[in-house]
């Protein structure tokens, strides 16, 4: 019975144990999410990227293609790729140039997978069509340019919901904000005193955040033009910032400590005072990219010259912010891009993919949830943002607002066709004062009178013509003239110069002996 007993509280407490411990291990379907790099066949290798001390992602990628700031001489260029040209990259490879300076940043529409922004430190900004097949030689014409900032433009983003809508932001401290359908600038803010790190719009493009140099958050409404909120040092450091919208509506943050410790923070816009999470991570020089995924709300922060990729899942439960793992490797990276969510893989529980650049290559690395079933993972996938626009331009400048139309992703996403972005221009010469034209760039259509009335008119002043020179000759008591200047006058041409003044009358003709002994009429030079 002593044994029994025994036996029957041991189980008792390892019910209790195993209670306890589900209680304090977190629920999440995302807590086993691994990552892993790709073969060495399917990465992209000889690829110079850039040099620029500038804190950009330096890649740009979306369900066709992959853009990387690249090393150029005589101004700026970056590469495109589509994702199925993997190995080595030849170095003739068409580049898209235009930019007369480096360029900073790049970022694809999201409206159309083929539209591509790209500013430089030129202070404009361009947009580019990317065929789907390859260019025979390098892209040099955008389809627009855009110029309106004084000094580099180093930020540019494309609104999340709304069609042809473009915000840029330079050196000169100013935001503006286009119309890429007409190439036109829609608003200018200049509500920031200093350089401005980055710029994040939220989930349905009504609000964007930015991170500046004088260490204040800042969340902007553009319509209005103005600051709806603002917070002074969210991180105590005087190292650059950066800060993303949530799907929620928060606001996630990294920064410094005043030791130089890397920090990351979740805010509530609506109530700046105190943050609803504040996490320290390490002591390092590179500053933290976040990477947001809306459909899972996980973050995951690559810094430059870290060789590791930490990823977070925020929550609603305390502590809001929590860790999940670490990718790591040996080599550091210079930049980093983000795929789509319709870009990842659903067959393989892909649910984010990463394009880490590295001094000479771009290696893909893809963050999957492990599962034995092959069939699709509702819980993984949900509906997410599609290539259609919610708005267009005049809807969205008019205050309406609505979060992006939503696709399935259960037979996987397919790339639509080509779509060609049309900029239609206000012509310059409507706004110009009429100039005259010369009669040399007239065509014969557009005269006033037809040919039957130019000859008639042609007769009339040989009439007068005739006229007027019969009269001096007898006033004069002269001969008439030949009959060849008296047929010339009869029949003018519809070039030849009226009269103008007294010195084009008809001089007498004098008669004088020619080679042969002939006589022969002197004419008048102006004849």
């Amino acid at each position: 019975m002593c044994y029994l007993g025994y036996f029957i509280n041991i189980q008792y407490v390892s019910l209790f144990f195993t209670a306890m411990s589900r209680s304090i291990v977190r629920q999440s379907k995302f807590r086993h999410v691994f990552g892993q790099a790709v073969k060495a066949d399917q990465n992209y290798d000889d690829i110079r990227v850039s040099k620029v001390t500038w804190d950009s992602s330096f890649c740009a990628v979306n369900p066709k293609f992959l853009a990387v700031i690249v090393e150029s001489s005589g101004g700026g260029a970056f590469l495109v790729l589509p994702l199925s040209k993997v190995g080595r990259v030849d170095k003739n490879y068409p580049l898209v140039i235009g930019h007369s300076g480096p360029v900073l940043d790049i970022d694809w529409c999201p409206h159309n997978d083929n539209i591509l922004a790209s500013c430089s430190e030129d202070t404009t900004a361009m947009v580019w069509q990317i065929p789907d097949h390859t260019p025979s030689r390098p892209i040099s014409e955008p389809i627009v340019v855009l110029e309106g900032h004084s000094k580099r433009v180093g930020i540019i983003k494309w609104h999340p919901t709304a069609r042809n809508i473009l915000l840029t932001a330079g050196s000169d401290n100013l935001i503006i904000i286009w119309n890429v359908g007409t190439g036109e600038p829609l608003m200018t803010m200049d509500d920031h005193p200093d350089l401005i790190y980055n710029i994040s719009w939220n989930y349905n493009g009504s609000l964007f955040c930015t991170t500046c140099k004088d260490r204040r958050l800042r969340v902007c409404d553009p319509r209005k033009n103005e600051v709806v909120a603002e917070r002074l040092c969210p991180h105590e450091g005087i190292r650059p910032m950066r800060a993303i919208f949530t799907k929620e509506g928060n606001i996630f943050t990294t920064g410094f400590t005043k030791m130089s410790q890397r920090e990351l923070g979740l805010w509530d816009p609506t109530n700046f005072e105190e943050p609803i999470a504040l996490l320290e991570l390490d002591t390092s020089n590179g500053v933290l990219l976040p990477f947001y995924d809306p459909d899972t709300n996980i973050v995951y922060l690559s810094g430059k010259g870290d060789s590791s990729i930490r990823y977070f899942e925020i929550t609603e439960e305390p502590p809001y912010v929590h860790y999940i793992s670490t990718f790591s490797s040996k080599e550091p990276q210079r930049g980093m891009g983000f795929m789509p969510k319709r870009g990842v893989d659903v067959s393989k529980c892909e649910i984010a993919r990463l394009y880490k650049l590295h001094e000479r290559k771009c290696e893909p690395i893809m963050m999957t949830v492990p599962r034995k079933s092959d069939l699709f993972q509702d819980d993984l996938y949900p509906d997410t943002a599609g290539p259609e626009p919610a708005l267009e331009p005049e809807e969205w400048m008019h205050g309406r607002d609505a979060d992006p139309i939503l696709v399935s992703m259960r037979d996987g996403y397919v790339p639509p066709k080509t779509r060609e972005l049309k900029v239609a221009k206000k012509n310059v010469l409507d706004t110009r004062p009429a100039t005259r034209r010369s009669m040399s760039a007239v065509d014969g259509s557009s005269l006033p009178c037809s040919v039957g009335g130019w000859a008639a008119v042609a007769g009339a002043l040989g009439w007068a013509w005739k006229k007027q020179r019969h009269c001096r000759d007898d006033s004069s008591g002269t001969h008439p003239p030949s009959k060849n200047i008296q047929r010339s006058q009869a029949y003018p041409t519809q070039t030849s110069p009226p009269l103008k003044s007294t010195q084009h009358a008809l001089v007498k003709p004098s008669l004088r002996k020619g080679r042969r002994g002939h006589p022969r009429t002197k004419r008048s030079a102006c004849m």
